[in-house]
C-alpha cells in the first residue's frame, strides 16, 4: 500500500504501521519496508559509502526495528525520525568498526535513484518539522553546523572536533546545548 500524498495523513498512517509493527505483525512489516527502505538505505549508503555495506547496515536496520518497534512512542517522535536514527546509528557503528577500510568521503558516495522527496523534503513539508527547522536556523551558527553536520551527514562527534579544532568534550557540549534549546524552542509553541 502507497502512503497517503498528504504529509501530516502520511505521517498518520507511517506510525500506525509502524506500532502494527511493534505488535508483530509481519505484514505491517513488509509494508513498513516498501514505505521508508528507500530513503533508510540513502542514509545508510551516506554514511557507510559503499553499495553493499548499506545494504547490510539496512538489514540490520529492519531486524532492529522489529525487536524495538513495541517502544515507538508516537508523541515522542516522528515515524520517519525515529527510523531514520536507527538507520543513521547502525551505519555509524558498521563505519566505526571499519578501522582498516576508510569509507569513501561523502560526496564520492554513489547517487541513489529514487522519484520520491528525500526525507529532509518530506520532513520539511511537515508542519511539526518546519518549526524544528526554524528553531535550528535560531541556533549559533557553531551550534547548528555540529547538530546539522552529526545529525544530516552521519559525522561522528569526534571528526566533528578535529574537522573544527576543538577538544571532542567541547564538540558533545556545543551540541548537548544545542538540542536542549532545539527542544525548548519547539515545545515553546507546541
Amino acid at each position: 500500500m502507497r502512503a497517503p500524498k498528504d504529509p501530516v495523513a502520511a505521517r498518520a498512517h507511517l506510525a500506525e504501521v509502524l506500532i502494527r509493527t511493534g505488535a508483530e505483525d509481519r505484514s505491517a512489516l513488509k509494508e513498513l519496508y516498501a514505505l521508508t527502505s528507500s530513503k533508510l538505505f540513502g542514509i545508510c549508503l551516506r554514511i557507510c559509502g559503499e553499495r553493499q555495506a548499506a545494504e547490510d547496515v539496512l538489514q540490520e536496520v529492519y531486524l532492529t526495528v522489529w525487536k524495538r518497534a513495541g517502544g515507538y512512542e508516537p508523541g515522542r517522535a516522528s515515524p520517519v525520525t525515529w527510523l531514520a536514527t536507527i538507520a543513521r546509528n547502525r551505519a555509524i557503528d558498521w563505519r566505526r568498526a571499519q578501522t582498516s577500510r576508510p569509507a569513501a568521503p561523502l560526496d564520492e558516495a554513489p547517487d541513489v535513484a529514487d522519484d520520491r522527496p528525500i526525507a529532509s523534503d518530506v520532513m520539511i513539508a511537515d508542519g511539526e518539522n518546519q518549526r524544528l527547522h526554524l528553531c535550528l536556523e535560531a541556533l549559533e551558527d557553531r551550534q547548528r553546523v555540529a547538530i546539522r553536520t552529526a545529525f544530516f551527514d552521519g559525522v561522528t562527534y569526534a571528526e566533528l572536533a578535529e574537522r573544527q579544532g576543538v577538544p571532542l568534550g567541547t564538540m558533545k557540549s556545543w551540541v548537548r546545548r544545542g538540542l536542549q534549546r532545539l527542544k525548548e524552542c519547539v515545545s515553546d509553541d507546541g
